[in-house]
């Protein structure tokens, strides 16, 4: 079972829905025995960065997830998700996230228009399971202010928006997606699927 955690931020239910559509068994909750006996935790999230670690911290969900995955469980980030599993960020003010990938989540300072909004192909780099299948160029839907800026070794797929947006990210048994694999067509769930075979 996959916990989805419920920190108050984000539409978890379209999150869950995917799952179960691909016989992936999840449940949404905060409740840390149920947490610490999945066998993977995803972390969604939509809105602001200094808020939703807020709500990690007054749940005490942030030191838990510090607790899981150095125990090695398998933790995936999408979109809000994805930026908390960085060091900081700028979004309202500095604030401190997770820390589990080097980097910091900045405005984009484009021409383009802000948000990044819509489709995107991606281009990888970094080789990892969790894109086994997918072709480079496959389109996925993305909807952000904010990205992530980390090494390229930390970076396993990314899109072309004047500059490079980390798309996939990953370090040791945390991963994030920054777009929505969830509202990306077959090509967001076939991710998800490859995410079954991660996450024993």
């Amino acid at each position: 079972m996959i916990s989805i955690i419920d920190y108050g931020i984000g539409n978890l239910r379209s999150v869950e829905k995917a799952l179960w559509s691909l016989g992936i068994e999840s449940k949404i909750t905060s409740n840390k025995d149920e947490i610490k006996s999945s066998s993977g935790i995803i972390l969604p999230g939509v809105g602001a960065f200094p808020a939703a670690m807020k709500n990690l911290r007054e749940r005490e969900l942030d030191e838990l997830l510090k607790e899981e995955v150095k125990e090695g469980k398998p933790l995936i980030g999408i979109c809000l998700g994805m930026q908390l599993l960085f060091q900081s960020s700028d979004e309202v003010q500095y604030t401190e996230g997770l820390g589990f990938i080097d980097g910091q989540v900045k405005k984009f300072e484009i021409k383009e228009k802000v948000p990044h909004m819509g489709w995107n192909r991606l281009k990888f780099n970094v080789p990892s399971d969790t894109l086994k299948g997918i072709d480079e160029g496959s389109y996925v839907y993305f909807v952000h202010s904010y990205y992530a800026q980390t090494g390229k070794e930390n970076v396993n797929a990314y899109a072309e928006y004047e500059v490079d947006v980390p798309a996939v990210v990953s370090k040791d048994n945390v991963i994030g997606f920054q777009f929505h694999p969830e509202k990306s067509g077959d090509v967001g769930l076939n991710i998800l699927k490859n995410l079954k075979g991660l996450i024993k």
